[in-house]
């Protein structure tokens, strides 16, 4: 990225919101730094939802007591990953005595879990960072930004009290008494996180404790492990929002090596956590109210490749399938390379996993594709599609698309829309490419001018806005399964199987919705559609 200018991320505020970041919940503001890679974000990439992770299961009389003037407020940016890395920051913090605030207008500590994917996500969480300085409160980054930048953003935002990697992780209970205390904290010193695993995936098992959600309970403060510790403590999770739905990380890190995402070089190499810890996990958010889980990690399909188990990933779906109170599995983020037949079938065999596929094309011109260091064509893409149609003629299927990569030529564009006609897709990210620091797209010939870009993002958003319309609406008349996810009184939301959490659409019930809860599954009938969004009658009762 370059020296930060910072009067550049404040010309970002303009747009900002003028009620407090934790007064927003998930409100309409939707900034641009909530991309995974690879980035659902919303149709036309417009990203997911700010909110800060908080509320419901802030505190518990099980922590370690947290003496008065000692509260962090957590606010997470970026990708469900981070969402399940706040949470395990969460724990560690209520090991060493913190109390989790719901309020940041009380907090003593503001942190912002920041997202360093693209410019657009560095830009708002400079700009997330700059209001919670406006608070009053210890403000510390950490998360994907910190992470990358480290020192350079320390030094570019003294907002920040302090900037904090991911080997901060373990003791930040004790960083954060530092930093309330007014003990100077050193800066994150960035490093390529790929050389902190062996080249060999298979053993890196022994070296898993570097990277965040694989240290085991052993490794955690001490008050995490003292006798009688609380399950959430003991699994280092805490749960900071109450809704029927969790995301669960199977692994961190990518072995990919896309020309266009520098996430490897922050996130590490792939590694994968041990069936052991994740059905322990699944188990305990079981036990907590969860009814789907959504299984995540930069590339959910390599899992295992470090376990010495080929179908590794297919196991853990038989065991996960098995524990109660557990009603929907939801797999996201699989590489079309790696999807093998196996996967696909246990996919629709095994009980509770959802009839879903999050298929990360990029782009449908083999010859794009392979300037991206992907693998795949128009034609190997429709035949991934119409082999999981074969065996469940109503999954969901989404992904997300790059237009105006160095080297597209307006036949690629063509072909990509092609594409996405016969594809049949119920929802589509697309994005406009813009170079990213330190990936080797940057010093690719044929860079597309901006101007170019743009129109190319905006045909190909407008497409996709007709297409995930009409395949909205080729559902009319289809009876499904719905989890009941909000209730209030101007009416009752859900999602259907084929619909992951925030990214894919709604349906609005009608019909005996009187005493639905969230967590309740209905059987209902599609009656119509708006968008990607549905309309359905209930039919049966809640389950």
């Amino acid at each position: 990225m370059g020296p930060f200018v910072r009067a550049a991320f404040r010309s970002f505020g303009a747009a900002r919101p003028s009620a407090p970041l934790w007064a927003l919940g998930r409100s309409l503001y939707r900034p641009a730094a909530l991309w995974p890679c690879p980035p659902p974000g919303r149709l036309r990439g417009t990203g997911r939802y700010a909110f800060l992770v908080s509320p419901a299961h802030s505190t518990s009389s099980q922590d370690a007591p947290a003496r008065e003037g000692k509260s962090v407020a957590l606010l997470t940016l970026g990708c469900a990953r981070n969402e399940t890395d706040s949470e395990e920051l969460a724990a560690r913090l209520a090991a060493g005595g913190w109390r989790i605030s719901d309020d940041g207008e009380d907090a003593d500590v503001v942190m912002v879990n920041t997202c360093g994917f693209i410019e657009q996500a560095k830009t708002e969480s400079i700009d997330v960072l700059l209001d919670a300085s406006s608070t009053g409160a210890k403000v510390v980054a950490t998360g994907c930004m910190a992470e990358r930048y480290g020192t350079e953003l320390a030094e570019s935002l003294p907002e920040a009290d302090a900037v904090l990697g991911f080997d901060h992780y373990p003791d930040m209970a004790a960083r954060l008494d530092d930093i309330l205390a007014g003990r100077a904290v050193a800066s994150h010193k960035p490093s390529d996180r790929r050389k902190l695993l062996p080249i060999s995936p298979a053993k890196r098992q022994a070296a898993a404790a570097v990277v965040p959600g694989h240290s085991r309970a052993a490794q955690a403060d001490g008050a995490a492990v003292a006798a009688g510790a609380p399950q959430h403590l003991a699994v280092l999770r805490k749960r900071l929002t109450d809704g029927p739905v969790a995301n669960l990380k199977l692994a961190s890190g990518c072995d990919r090596r896309c020309t266009f995402c520098a996430i490897p070089s922050f996130r590490g190499s792939f590694v994968s956590r041990t069936p052991e810890e994740i059905l322990a996990e699944a188990a305990w958010l079981a036990s907590e109210g969860v009814k789907e889980l959504n299984l995540v990690s930069e590339n959910t399909t390599s899992y295992g490749k470090d376990l010495a188990d080929p179908q590794a990933l297919e196991h853990l779906l038989e065991g996960m399938a098995a524990i109660d109170g557990i009603e929907w599995i939801r797999l996201s983020y699989l590489q079309p390379a790696e999807l093998r037949p196996s996967l696909i079938e246990a996919m629709h065999r095994t009980d509770k996993v959802v009839p879903y596929f999050d298929l990360s094309f990029q782009h449908s011109s083999a010859k794009v594709l392979r300037r991206m260091r992907r693998f795949g064509s128009t034609e190997n893409f429709l035949a991934l599609l119409a082999q999981i149609r074969d065996v469940a003629p109503l999954a969901g299927a989404r992904t997300n698309v790059i237009v105006g990569f160095p080297g597209e030529t307006e036949e690629d564009v063509e072909e990509l829309m092609g594409f996405l006609e016969e594809a049949r897709l119920d929802s589509t990210g697309v994005f406009a490419y813009s170079d990213e620091d330190g990936t080797e797209a940057v010093d690719l010939d044929g860079h597309v001018p901006e101007d170019e870009v743009q129109d190319r993002h905006t045909r190909v958003a407008m497409l996709v806005d007709e297409l995930v319309s009409q395949r909205a609406a080729d559902r009319l008349g289809e009876v499904m399964q719905v989890l009941v996810e909000s209730v209030e009184d101007d009416g009752v939301d859900g999602r259907g199987a084929h619909q992951a959490p925030e990214v894919d659409g709604t349906i609005a019930l009608v019909g005996e919705v009187e005493g639905l809860e969230p967590g309740d599954f209905v059987t209902a009938k599609v009656v119509d559609s708006n968008g990607v969004d549905l309309v359905a009658e209930i039919v049966e009762e809640a389950l």
